[in-house]
Parts: C-alpha cells; structure tokens; sequence
C-alpha cells in the first residue's frame, strides 16, 4: 500500500511543478508560496477534522522532541517551498523538478547520517544515477 501512497505523492508533486509554474507567471514567487501554505493548511485542516484525527488531541499528545522535530520539519518545508518557487519562477519547470527530486540522495545520505539507516552498493548506484539523470534533464 505504501508503494500505492507513494506513486499518488509522486504524481502530485508532478502538477506542483505544472500548476506553480502557470501560477507563477505574474505573481511574486513568497506570495504565490504563502498562498499556496494557507490553501494546503486549508485542506490539512479539513481532512483531519474529516478523519477525526483531533479526537482527543491535546498540546501535551506531543512531547517536546516531537514539537521540535515537527518544527524543524515544518521550517524545512517552507524553506524548500520558498527555494523550488524562486527556481520555477526562472527555470523550466522539468529542470526544476530534476533536480528538486535529488532530493532522495540527499534522505539516503542524511537517513545514514542521523538514523542510522544502512544502505548498500544498490542503493549507492541508484542515488548516482538519480544524480546523473537529474543532470541530463536539467542541463541538456
């Protein structure tokens, strides 16, 4: 099931890409991406409240590690909004995108890092290539 998630956050990642650069044609790239983090807190909003998720929620359900975590988190995230709206405003969204998804060697690398998390030669040749074909797309 997860492969099934994956594929859909894929695909929608995609019509960022497509959507944000129609979007981005006349509009400042920190106020088109503010925009887009009140619409997609929006949409969060009403799906938890949907799914009952807030069901016996309270500020203590978290501990302080988890607060920070999801902090740090949450900053990374506006910041990578922020970075991939300035570069689509200016680039191609396909170069854009090529290289955003490097993202995956840049988790191999950090998940080894800070998780512990293992990985071998296959892994390793994967994130090459990752690497190399980000490249062939964005500066062919």
């Amino acid at each position: 099931m997860w492969a099934i998630y994956a594929l859909l956050s894929s695909i929608t990642a995609a019509l960022v890409a497509i959507f944000g650069k129609i979007g981005l044609k006349d509009v400042d790239t920190t106020l088109a991406t503010t925009i887009r983090s009140i619409i997609m807190a929006g949409v969060l909003v009403l799906t938890s409240l949907a799914l009952r998720k807030f069901d016996g929620f309270s500020l203590q359900s978290f501990g302080g590690r988890d607060w920070l975590m999801i902090a740090l988190s949450g900053i990374a995230g506006a910041l990578s909004w922020l970075f991939y709206f300035f570069a689509l405003k200016i680039g191609g969204a396909s170069r854009v995108a090529a290289i955003d998804r490097t993202s995956i060697v840049f988790v191999v690398i950090f998940a080894a890092l800070f998780l512990g998390e293992t990985f071998g030669w296959k892994s390793a040749l994967g994130a090459l290539l990752m690497t190399f074909g980000a490249m062939l797309i964005s500066f062919s």
